[in-house]
């Protein structure tokens, strides 16, 4: 699970003691961790899922700790450093103004002489153009959208996507009773080891990052152990035989799904678990958008703006940057440009 939260940024600010305030689109602590579906955990032990200067309390009862206990922590380490978020303010636009970058929100405007951007992807959700799509008469919703198995009940839903997303919803509604899934993936899933955890792909995607600076032959990083890390609820679901996928369909009917031979499977339901894109809109006044949607960096600087940093987007902003234990040296590093930049 690959969330975010601006407050490692924070955490490094005040240590240098630069004048800076957080704007926070969400009414309380926590970002997206706050909207994800029931069942989740993290992928790594608490020690391991923590952000600078403060470890992670582990969570009774709990190996890896569920999205409740994130919550309480990034709600704890806000307090804990007195971090100066103002909330709820969605920024609407960056613009350059002179020697300033101006952040225009729904609320205020704020003159800037650095911004990092840490809006992650959770709010801008991918749905592929799956032809059909506006003719199925049943409920489609996204990975944002679900919450627990209970809310499908006496319903055939089909789950589209082979990642951990998709496994872990799969799993979810596989194990529970009156619920009938069908799990399609555009290739059979390739499940990791099951000793390998949040802290191995953490040291994978570092090492990918390091062989691509230096030069070398490109290691693959965490798509070379494979798509789905295998949780313990995924785990037990898949020995059980319980998470069978089908071959990715080609259209959606009125009434359900079709493949490319013409076999057809009813469905209820419709749960995209089809991935994200960054969610850069409020920064399009900039005009760095490149390949793929995103900006060109140099580390986590726009490669065209030297007064943005950005955080959280994947590893093109550092090595796991979307992830609790990964945010940390990303962090660090665009804060100490950020103060040479302004001269402290």
């Amino acid at each position: 699970m690959r969330r975010c939260s601006p407050t490692p940024c924070g955490y490094h600010l005040r240590r240098k003691k630069l004048d800076f305030v957080i704007l926070d689109a969400q009414g309380t602590p926590g970002g997206a961790w706050q909207h994800t579906w029931n069942s989740l955990h993290l992928f790594s032990p608490a020690a391991f899922s923590s952000l600078p200067g403060r470890i992670m309390p582990a969570q009774p009862g709990h190996e890896y700790p569920d999205a409740g206990h994130v919550v309480e922590y990034l709600n704890d380490y806000e307090q804990r450093y007195e971090l100066p978020v103002h909330r709820p303010v969605r920024v609407q636009q960056v613009c350059r103004y002179g020697d300033r970058l101006r952040v225009e929100t729904n609320k205020d405007t704020w003159l800037a002489r650095a911004v990092v951007s840490a809006t992650g992807t959770w709010w801008r959700p991918f749905l592929p153009a799956v032809p059909g799509r506006n003719v199925f008469a049943g409920r489609q919703l996204h990975t944002t959208g679900y919450r627990r198995p209970s809310d499908f009940a006496g319903q055939r839903v089909v789950v589209v996507g082979g990642g951990n997303s998709g496994a872990q919803i799969a799993a979810d509604l596989a194990t529970h009773d009156g619920v009938d899934p069908t799990w399609v993936t555009q290739r059979p899933p390739r499940f990791l080891a099951d000793d390998i955890d949040g802290r191995a792909l953490f040291d994978a995607a570092t090492a990918r990052r390091r062989a691509l600076d230096e030069g070398r032959t490109d290691t693959g990083g965490v798509a070379s152990l494979g798509d789905i890390v295998a949780v313990p609820p995924v785990r037990e679901a898949r020995d059980a035989g319980l998470l069978q996928a089908s071959s990715m369909f080609t259209r959606l009917t009125a009434d359900g799904i079709e493949w490319a031979d013409g076999t057809r499977a009813a469905a209820d339901a419709v749960i995209w678990c089809t991935g994200f894109r960054p969610a850069l809109s409020h920064l399009a006044p900039l005009g760095l958008r490149g390949p793929r949607g995103h900006i060109p960096t140099h580390g986590t600087r726009a490669a065209d703006e030297p007064r943005l940093h950005l955080i959280g987007y994947g590893d093109w902003t550092g090595p796991a940057s979307a992830t609790l234990i990964g945010v940390g040296r990303p962090a660090r590093e665009a804060t100490a440009e950020i103060a040479e930049l302004l001269g402290s």
